[in-house]
Formats: C-alpha cells, sequence, structure tokens
C-alpha cells in the first residue's frame, strides 16, 4: 500500500532548543534576582525530570489538562531548583514561573530543525497527510504556530487530552484515526528508540529513525525506498 502519512514527534525531530535549559532557567532567574551557575540548574533539572512521574493526568476532566500540566512544570522547575541549592529563595516565584513558562512557549526558546521547513514543504506537495504525536503539552501548538510549521499539520495529537502518552500505541492510533489512514499506509518519524519507534511500531507503522539524518531532507527519499508492510496489523 501507498504512503498516505507521515507523523512525526516533535522535540528532537521536528524542534530543538535554542540553547540548554540551564543557561535558559539561569538567565531568567538572574532577572527575578536568583544567581546560580548554568550547570548546577541544568544537573538539577535532569535529576528532578528523571524521577519525576509522566505528565499525564487519566483521572483529570478534560478542562483541566492544561492546568494540570501547568503545575507539573511549575512543580518541576521549583524543585530543579531546590536540588540546585536549597537555601536559594525567589522573591516572587510566580512572577518568575509565568515568565519562564510563557517564554517556552514561543520561538524565542525553541528552532527548527535543519531540513524540517523544506522537508514538510515537500512532503505536503506529494499530497501526503501529516501530523504529530507527542507528549510535549498543550503550548506544542503555540510552539508549531510560532516556527511558522503548524500549517503543514492535519493533526496534533497530544498524550494530555488522550491521557497517555508514548510508548503507548493507542496514541498513535488516535492521530491514525483523525487523518482517516490506515497503519499499513502511514510512517512514524521519530528519535527516541522505545517511545517513539518501538511505540509506532506497536500500532503496525513504519518507523523511521531521524537520527539517521543529518538533515529532514534526506526524509523525502528515504520514504520513497520503503517497501509496503506485507501484513499490516489492522485496516481503517
Amino acid at each position: 500500500m501507498p504512503i498516505q502519512a507521515v507523523l512525526f514527534d516533535a522535540t528532537g525531530t521536528l524542534i530543538e532548543l535554542r540553547e540548554p535549559v540551564g543557561e535558559s532557567y539561569a538567565r531568567m532567574a538572574a532577572r527575578h534576582g536568583v544567581t546560580l551557575p548554568a550547570w548546577r540548574i541544568g544537573d538539577g533539572f535532569k535529576r528532578i525530570l528523571a524521577g519525576r512521574a509522566p505528565r499525564v493526568f487519566p483521572d483529570a476532566a478534560p478542562q483541566d489538562v492544561a492546568a494540570r500540566e501547568r503545575d507539573w512544570w511549575r512543580a518541576v522547575v521549583r524543585d530543579s531548583f531546590r536540588a540546585a541549592d536549597q537555601t536559594l529563595r525567589f522573591a516572587d516565584f510566580e512572577a518568575f514561573f509565568d515568565e519562564l513558562f510563557t517564554w517556552y512557549a514561543g520561538a524565542e526558546a525553541w528552532q527548527l530543525r535543519p531540513g524540517c521547513a523544506e522537508a514538510l514543504t515537500a512532503l505536503a506537495a506529494q499530497g501526503l497527510a501529516l501530523g504529530v504525536v507527542s507528549d510535549f503539552d498543550y503550548r506544542l501548538t503555540e510552539v508549531l504556530d510560532a516556527l511558522d510549521i503548524a500549517v503543514f499539520f492535519q493533526t496534533v495529537t497530544l498524550a494530555g487530552p488522550h491521557r497517555i502518552s508514548k510508548p503507548d500505541r493507542r496514541l498513535f492510533e488516535a492521530a491514525l484515526d483523525a487523518l482517516g489512514v490506515a497503519a499499513s499506509n502511514a510512517v512514524y518519524v521519530g528519535d527516541d528508540p522505545d517511545r517513539d519507534l518501538a511505540g509506532a511500531a506497536s500500532a503496525g507503522l513504519q518507523a523511521v529513525d531521524v537520527t539517521n539524518f543529518a538533515s529532514l531532507t534526506e526524509l523525502t527519499r528515504h520514504l520513497a525506498t520503503l517497501a509496503p508492510l506485507e501484513s499490516p496489523l489492522e485496516t481503517r
């Protein structure tokens, strides 16, 4: 069966941070009267994030998901600074966090990965349906719009509203349902071997490892080399 749709992971595949988290946090914290080395904040952030439960809230009502995601990040940011230095105190942590959280929703914090815009333009010109499947929070739609690539996607499927995260196959299936495309006619492009590639494969999609490409412009040529799936897991 011919490829009809290409789904993408977001962070690490389509977009990436312009600078390390520690540097961003340190620069913004300094404006709020807290001075710490970026490496210490970055180290604290990594340790806190590694031990944090997934940002999914099965008990949350749909209208409460965004607030729950924001609260999750608020706790991560506060605990990251505490992990870096338990003695420090913000005069107004809420003002700092509001600024930080808003900043990460814009193009100042993010940039496109090499060849991203060119690849999306080429795929759209071929008439392929495009979508995103991501564990990013609700701000992703703002980020994609700020970076001028939101227009390419017919669907953006996020973990929060579906109450499940990658590698759960149901998140990929939700995107396929939104596009009306069978798994055997779709490809998923990602960078994480477990959450992206194995997760997509479990839903019956062919998975493409973006880390094999120096630029996403190589994706179009690579897709042309893919053999059809012989035994699709399901038909939609």
